[in-house]
């Protein structure tokens, strides 16, 4: 791994009125670190994943991208977003665009490339999700956990050196799961920067390198997967895992 991180946060802080969503939160991704934030539901994960995109921007600390701090210059923002694939909890692909199409459309407007050589770009990535065969389908035409992995082609086709998720299997049937988590894994096996929220302890548990427990804003632990779930330090953590582990 490059000695400079490709993501740091120091004392990122965010609130939505009387709401602290993030309080004071440090966190260092080395390149090539695969790294799953987890915790209950209003503990911040998403609010810390749209902050180093800058979809929301925080209060307070410095977060700093593939050395490029995020500030209200629209060129640097620019640049850490041609570098930063996210993924969300709803598909968000254009129903009236076909899926080769939802694909190339990125680097056509973002980074001027010619329709034919994005749209080579969109069947790569369309094949590496292993879906190919869909590329002249629309959205509609798909099954929730297709829809999905063509949102993680679209992402890819920017060929970004970051992947972020925000609980990418939450909106899906419970058969649908296991195939977009398939190809988060192959993703997370060529040495992509990944940070992906999901309760998904058992993609955690195979794939991160470092797994960030949350509560209240705030950072509570961070431990390897081993230790994280045989060894955990802190009460909370142990009730979070109590109780997601009996589902």
């Amino acid at each position: 791994m490059a000695d400079t991180p490709a993501i740091e946060l120091t004392g990122v802080s965010k609130s939505f009125g009387g709401f602290q969503a993030l309080l004071g939160v440090d966190l260092t991704v080395a390149e090539g670190e695969r790294v799953v934030v987890c915790g209950p539901s209003g503990s911040g994960k998403s609010t810390l994943i749209r902050c180093i995109n800058r979809l929301e921007e925080h209060d307070a600390g410095r977060i700093v991208v593939e050395g490029v701090e995020l500030s209200d210059d629209v060129d640097a923002l620019d640049e850490v977003r041609r570098e930063v694939g996210m993924v969300f909890q709803s598909f968000n692909l254009f129903p009236h665009l076909t899926v080769l199409q939802n694909c190339a459309l990125a680097p056509m407007r973002v980074r001027g490339t010619k329709r034919a050589a994005a749209e080579a770009l969109g069947m790569k990535y369309l094949d590496k999700v292993q879906i190919p065969g869909e590329a002249h389908k629309f959205p509609d035409q798909l099954s929730g956990g297709q829809q999905q992995r063509v949102a993680i082609a679209r992402a890819l086709c920017m060929e970004p050196r970051i992947m972020l998720f925000d609980e990418p299997t939450s909106a899906l049937d419970p058969e649908m799961i296991g195939e977009v988590l398939d190809t988060m894994v192959t993703l997370a096996e060529e040495g992509m920067t990944m940070i992906c929220v999901t309760h998904e302890m058992a993609f955690a548990r195979r794939v991160a390198d470092r797994i960030v427990f949350m509560a209240d804003g705030e950072v509570v632990e961070i431990a390897d997967p081993e230790t994280f779930f045989t060894n955990p330090q802190n009460d909370r953590t142990r009730t979070f895992l109590d109780q997601i582990l009996k589902q």
